[in-house]
């Protein structure tokens, strides 16, 4: 599922992540990769702020949505 719909305060695994190369490259430079922990802290108007690595990261909805959980 993208993770836009995960749940709030649960961790999950990042098990793709799409879009074109920029954009993976953009989001491993910030700390997703497959396999890795993510966990969604709060959902404002569809936008996320996430934890990462030990960091809190804000994403918007549509670059959210190109990582699945």
């Amino acid at each position: 599922m993208p993770l836009t719909l995960a749940e709030i305060g649960t961790e999950h695994t990042i098990v793709h992540i799409g879009g074109n190369e920029a954009t993976k490259k953009h989001l491993e430079d910030l700390g997703f990769h497959v396999g890795g922990k993510v966990m969604v802290v709060s959902k404002i108007g569809g936008n996320l702020i996430v934890n990462v690595k030990e960091t809190r990261i804000a994403l918007d909805a549509k670059m959210a949505a190109k990582i699945s959980v």
